[in-house]
């Protein structure tokens, strides 16, 4: 079998082949088989593939069927981005996205697969499943695990060193949440050398920020914000905490490292399990991570509930995300909201003094009054380029993504953009919107000429099912 670029283990066969476009739109089918590795090799046996198209066609008629695909293809013409496609394997569940592109035309996807990994009856749930794009998102290869299989593994992240514009780093939680992985590409995704970063109890939620031979990852632990550094690529680690408050959680959101060096991670401080406000925090060293400084942003009154959607106390509650441009100025975006459980609100705010002061909060959306807000995601590239995006619920009970960019720092923006787009054959989508976030995050990013790439997930309620989209576009 010939080895396509990307590939983690080249003499694999593939996972899954690819599918028709009818059975690409059928959600939730079956998939039996077995993917062994064993010292570092992997033996396999093929499964098969047990599906049936009967029941949806007996649904779907051809005329409304091409009637969506009609209204597809005119909504994406009209904001500038292409029409959503799924990602990521077909079948099984797929949750909360990271997404990176680098200088050469790649862009990666890393998500964590539920239910089931197709091809591979011993893999852990979840598994890290990484999907690679060689052609900057116009095709994708066949989604892969990142790692040979190990224990669940939670929280992605993937993002590409804007040193060179060329070397891939991600980081999850594993081994039951005591282990933060970092694991590193040289050849674009080809092979990865892991780390463990961390390892303690009860750890959660990595932001990861690379930039040359520093690269730092912050997790909750014990009550507090911690960070691991390495100062080597990633060889070796060191972790001390960057907080001296305690909460019920610390939510990191965002991370960066600026031109001069500096660090930087934006995180939520939760005061009270279910109740209490919310603290909305950028931390900086400038010393390698010895020492840290840590500013208030924002305080956000209790999470909405969400208990309609099987979800828990703060999936809807206030983030706060994070990120440098060229030219090293600041860039935060989050939710947050005035009242207890009341609908939140998107943010943004700008440092041009390296975090010491910041600009008055602004609000984003130009949604109603009332609308729910959650999930913000930012990336900045060349001086003054910063594109973001959210969910919110403007076409309520449905929710949507959204897109906003400035080429002045967040001084003037975009019209919104709506990102998300109808899919046939899924009972979560229809044309105004999908039924739930699916994910306690997504991400976008920015490729080699200029694109925007976004990545997110949409499920029927916070437990299943769910699926993960891409779109790319300005």
């Amino acid at each position: 079998m010939a080895v396509a670029e990307g590939d983690l283990f080249p003499s694999a066969p593939e996972l899954v082949k690819p599918l028709s476009l009818s059975a690409y739109l059928v959600d939730q089918q079956q998939l039996s088989g077995i993917l062994c590795f064993r010292s570092g090799s992997p033996a396999c046996g093929r499964g098969s593939v047990r599906s049936s198209l009967a029941h949806f066609a007996a649904k779907s008629a051809f005329l409304p069927l091409l009637a969506v695909l009609l209204a597809i293809t005119a909504f994406a013409a009209n904001t500038g981005f292409t029409s959503q496609s799924r990602v990521g394997f077909t079948l099984g569940d797929q949750w909360e996205p990271s997404v990176a592109a680098d200088g050469y035309g790649h862009v990666y996807i890393l998500y964590p697969q539920y239910q089931f990994v197709p091809g591979c009856r011993q893999c852990p749930l979840p598994s890290m499943i990484l999907v690679t794009s060689n052609d900057n998102g116009a095709t994708w290869q066949t989604p892969r695990a990142l790692a040979p299989p190990a224990s669940g593994q939670f929280d992605p992240q993937i993002v590409v060193d804007p040193a060179d514009h060329r070397t891939v780093y991600a980081a999850w939680v594993q081994n039951g949440r005591t282990d933060v992985i970092v694991a590193k590409s040289a050849d674009f995704g080809q092979s990865w050398l892991l780390t463990v970063a961390a390892r303690n109890e009860d750890i959660d939620k990595p932001a990861l920020a690379v930039r040359g031979q520093d690269v730092y990852v912050a997790f909750n632990f014990a009550e507090k914000l911690w960070v691991a550094g390495s100062h080597d690529g990633g060889i070796t680690f060191a972790s001390n905490p960057a907080s001296t408050a305690s909460f019920k959680w610390t939510l990191p959101g965002g991370a960066t490292i600026d031109p001069s060096g500096s660090v930087y991670f934006s995180w939520a401080g939760y005061t009270r399990n279910g109740k209490g406000n919310v603290n909305l925090y950028i931390s900086k060293s400038s010393d390698a991570g010895k020492n840290w400084a840590t500013s208030l942003l924002d305080v956000s009154a209790t999470a909405p509930t969400c208990s309609a959607f099987r979800c828990g106390w703060s999936y809807l509650g206030a983030q706060i995300t994070l990120d440098s441009d060229a030219a090293g100025t600041l860039y935060a975006l989050w939710n947050s909201g005035k009242l207890d459980r009341s609908p939140e609100r998107i943010y943004f705010a700008s440092s041009t003094t390296a975090g010491i002061t910041w600009s008055p909060k602004a609000e984003i959306s130009t949604a109603a009054p009332g609308v729910e807000h959650a999930f913000p995601a930012i990336t900045a590239g060349d001086a003054g380029d910063v594109r973001i995006a959210w969910m919110d619920t403007r076409n309520a009970p449905l929710w949507n993504t959204y897109y906003r960019s400035s080429t002045n720092g967040g001084a003037t923006w975009s019209p919104e953009a709506r990102v998300s787009s109808a899919a046939a054959g899924y009972k979560y989508i229809h044309a105004e919107g999908f039924a739930f976030p699916f994910g306690d995050y997504f991400g976008i990013a920015i490729d080699s000429r200029g694109q925007t790439h976004a990545v997110w997930g949409e499920g029927l309620n916070f437990k299943s099912p769910g699926s993960i989209w891409y779109a790319n576009g300005r």
